[in-house]
């Protein structure tokens, strides 16, 4: 599983980086780390201006196929992030 929300994050990556959007590699504990922290992930804010925060960690953090990577109280800041920014699942 930790495999595969690696792809889905470099191919994030990849279509962020098409726009102009620079995000760093992470892998699963460096993304666990951005969430448990107070600072929002590479990129949120550029993602949020052009109305694609589904590219972001956040979402990738609350998606179906990866929720049991993370511990409820990064996905919950991960959500808390997201519907702050007035993006809605």
């Amino acid at each position: 599983m930790e495999e595969k929300f690696i792809a889905a994050w470099e191919n994030n990556r990849a279509a962020a980086a098409l726009m102009g959007i620079r995000m760093r590699p992470l892998d699963l504990k460096g993304a666990k780390r951005v969430l448990s922290g107070s600072r929002l992930s590479d990129g949120f804010g550029d993602l949020k201006a052009k109305r694609q925060l589904k590219l972001s960690l956040e979402a990738l953090a609350v998606d179906k196929r990866f929720t049991s990577l993370f511990t409820d109280e990064e996905a919950n800041e991960a959500l808390s992030r997201l519907l702050e920014a007035g993006f809605y699942l």
